[in-house]
């Protein structure tokens, strides 16, 4: 039977074109190469779907906005989740409130299905309907990266969700019980050794690089379930890949060049969701949070407030070329604006037009690996090669040799904040650089170290999530507290 969740996009350049196959059946569909590519299509417009829950922020919300880097928001819905009150009380009726969308995981689950029904029946279609049989088995391998990343995802926020590797009715697994941590880690490891063994490092369409998963985008997200498991002689090993692959390289940090990256495709990107192309983009989304004029004209105060003096702290050399290329600080005196998401395109010149935002999400670059094998090697004593990758970050921000200004660990995750700052990782950096070096750099107001020790750097489950599956037990912190 066909699920009445199958999701289909035509083309990486038409994601945000999702639409629910209702007339399709399982007797007159999966007949084509076609048929397959579509199928595969519609498992990353699911993701971005996903990614891009709560007005675009899900990705960000969830990598960014609890830590260090914002300070409040002038939005009723956000500043609550900025403040790490996660708990705030949202009527089951108003779905559309980012805490709702937030707290729930269904659509993680649509794009687990549509990566399960790839699995599933591909191996069951005429060989001769494709090319070769390897493009087929590509196909297969983008289904197993895909149910990899959002295990690893949901893993990484809510720690204990369901397992389910076949394709069923309903897909938001509302009937199952919660499987251990360490479970949906191991999952996430299976399905990704596996893909692994099916990508190859050049996209079936290289039109697709970046956009779709390839050896380099599986190597990356190995590099970083290794990371979060403290695993690093392994993650040493799959960012080397990544690194000597000749695949990816430095986009220059000079101005428009180092805002490239954003917008997507450039030598850096590895792994991103595509929302620069045609008939893509965001109406709202971290553009629109992050900015305010000259870059965006409909806002005179940004919607997240980046402290002026965290940002002075953290560059502490002015000559650093991020800084200069993608921080405001002339701004209102008191914040700062980070312009790394300032693609954005209005509808005409009018002062109520329209703005897309066409920035891509930028899951994996070059940058980031290059650090995560920097951690990887201080974590197993190799301080010397460690160093030298830092260093290689530094010169390309035209900075100095690190010199033992900090603990080299502290150096490195200090880099990553400057380097990858408001890209989704620095929540999940805190969290490794505490839990597997034992440092603790959360702002206290939103999270000490007790309430982290209980676990509350795990997401809440909404409340509505919980009455339709009773089998879901509430995450620890969370569930000692009024919902």
């Amino acid at each position: 039977m066909l699920s009445a969740f199958m999701y289909l996009a035509s083309g990486c350049s038409k994601f945000l074109d999702i639409e629910p196959v209702s007339s399709a059946t399982d007797e007159n569909f999966w007949k084509t190469q076609e048929d397959a590519n579509s199928a595969t299509n519609a498992m990353y417009a699911l993701l971005r779907k996903a990614l891009n829950q709560a007005n675009g922020m899900a990705f960000y919300t969830y990598g960014d906005l609890l830590t260090d880097e914002i300070t409040s928001s002038t939005n009723a819905d956000f500043n609550p989740i900025v403040n790490m009150q996660l708990n705030t009380a949202v009527a089951a009726s108003e779905t559309w409130r980012p805490a709702y969308q937030l707290r729930r995981y269904d659509v993680f689950y649509q794009a687990i299905d549509q990566a399960n029904r790839v699995i599933q029946k591909l191996p069951k279609m005429d060989e001769n309907a494709f090319d070769n049989v390897s493009t087929r088995d590509y196909y297969i391998g983008e289904a197993y990266f895909v149910r990899a990343f959002a295990y690893f995802y949901m893993a990484r926020v809510w720690g204990t969700v369901p397992i389910i590797t076949e394709s069923v009715v309903p897909i938001n697994a509302v009937n199952l019980p919660a499987s251990k941590e360490s479970d949906v880690l191991d999952q996430s490891q299976a399905d990704l050794t596996k893909a692994l063994t099916l990508l190859k490092w050049s996209n079936i369409d290289q039109d697709d690089f970046a956009l779709r998963a390839n050896t380099g985008a599986a190597l990356a997200l190995q590099a970083h379930l290794s990371a979060w498991r403290g695993e690093y002689a392994d993650c040493i090993e799959a960012a080397k890949s990544v690194l000597e692959s000749g695949e990816y390289s430095f986009v220059g940090r000079d101005s428009l060049n180092y805002r490239s990256i954003y917008q997507g495709k450039s030598n850096e990107g590895i792994f991103e969701i595509s929302q620069n192309g045609e008939n893509e983009g965001t109406n709202s989304g971290i553009g629109y949070f992050s900015l305010a004029g000259p870059y965006f004209r409909s806002l005179t105060d940004p919607i997240l407030r980046i402290s002026q003096d965290y940002i002075k702290t953290l560059f502490k050399d002015s000559n650093d070329k991020r800084f200069k290329s993608v921080f405001d600080m002339v701004y209102n005196g008191n914040y700062a604006l980070c312009t790394k998401y300032a693609n954005v395109k209005f509808s005409s010149n009018a002062s109520n037009a329209n703005a897309i935002f066409k920035n891509n999400i930028i899951i994996f670059r070059y940058s980031d690996i290059k650090l995560l094998m920097a951690e990887g090697l201080a974590a197993t004593g190799k301080n010397s090669s460690a160093e030298t990758i830092l260093n290689e970050i530094r010169t390309q921000a035209g900075l100095p040799a690190y010199k033992n200004e900090e603990p080299l660990i502290e150096a490195i995750f200090s880099e990553r904040a400057r380097e990858l700052f408001l890209e989704g990782h620095r929540y999940y950096d805190l969290v490794r650089l505490y839990k597997h070096f034992n440092v603790y750099k959360f702002p206290e107001g939103k999270m000490n170290q007790a309430q982290f020790n209980v676990k509350k750097y795990l997401w809440p489950f909404d409340p509505s999530l919980l009455s339709t599956n009773p089998l879901l037990n509430q995450t620890p912190y969370w569930g000692t507290v009024n919902m």
